[in-house]
């Protein structure tokens, strides 16, 4: 079965941390690099973090520095450590392939900023 599942959003004030967490399921996933994707209202979705296998990251400038993407292989989960939010952060968070699967989106975790 190929699943993704994302958790660990909420609600916090601008200098707040969270933490999300996505469980994938399916070889398509576990020996691909991983990604957190977001997508404010109105706004295209945006890739912010990616990961290899081997647990090369990269970032997109806007996070760089604040956000960091992890993930365990054993557990096959990926995680997003995101500190110092701001309300530009505000966006339904997703995890997915990199390249992304279309097929395979999940229902996302919400993060909302509040200043």
């Amino acid at each position: 079965q190929v699943q993704l599942a994302e958790s660990g959003g909420g609600l916090v004030q601008t200098g707040g941390s969270l933490r999300l967490s996505c469980v994938y399921r399916g070889t398509i996933f576990s020996l691909s690099a991983m990604g957190w994707y977001r997508q404010a209202p109105g706004k295209q979705r945006d890739l912010v973090a990616t990961i290899s296998i081997r647990g090369n990251t990269n970032y997109a400038d806007s996070v760089k520095d604040r956000f960091t993407i992890s993930r365990d292989n054993n557990y096959n989960t990926l995680y997003l450590q995101m500190n110092n939010l701001v309300p530009e952060d505000t966006a339904v968070y997703y995890c997915n392939a990199i390249p992304s699967r279309s097929a395979y989106w999940g229902q996302g975790t919400q993060v909302t900023v509040s200043s």
